[in-house]
């Protein structure tokens, strides 16, 4: 990946385009990378990334490798700040050119900025989650960002319901109404 459309592409280490399987059924999207994604080059990798991996591993009982991994930025936003909205929208066709490569079964939002940049809403993400949403025909779920949920450890809960909701779909036991 080499883009320099933004003044993130500048100070970044590398960029972080996502990883995983190329056709998987699920998607987990998130904000940013953080440092120690920025120093790898690798999607959650730091101590939200080892709690997203024990929801896929041991919660979902999945390999990570099966599912795709990205964000919403390629790049790392200084100090880890929440996304502008101009880097958001220099960023956003990538994401979009992904899902639509992908095409997954269900994607689930990690946390408000990718929710909010896939659904075109400045809602709450209490708002948006623990319902299903239509992302040009794939049922689309939000839930809590593993790196909230490391701060915010009550709502793991509430995750682990969208999660399983998530599951119930993969499985074909649920069929929600988009």
């Amino acid at each position: 990946m080499t883009c320099a459309k933004c003044p993130l592409a500048a100070q970044r280490k590398r960029p972080v385009p996502g990883e995983g399987h190329p056709r998987a059924s699920l998607v987990f999207v998130g904000e940013a990378p953080g440092a120690e994604e920025d120093r790898t080059g690798h999607p959650f990798v730091g101590r939200a990334g080892n709690l997203l991996t024990d929801i896929i591993v041991k919660g979902m009982k999945m390999k990570r490798d099966d599912v795709f991994i990205c964000n919403v930025l390629k790049c790392r936003p200084p100090n880890n700040r929440t996304p502008n909205p101009e880097e958001v929208a220099q960023c956003e066709p990538y994401l979009l050119r992904q899902l639509e490569v992908i095409r997954p079964k269900v994607i689930c939002a990690l946390g408000a900025t990718a929710a909010q940049t896939l659904l075109k809403t400045n809602e709450s993400i209490k708002r948006l989650r623990g319902i299903w949403h239509d992302y040009h025909g794939i049922p689309f779920r939000v839930t809590y960002h593993p790196a909230y949920l490391l701060r915010n450890p009550t709502d793991k809960r509430k995750t682990w319901e969208d999660i399983q909701e998530i599951m119930r779909l993969l499985s074909g036991e649920v069929i929600p109404e988009l």
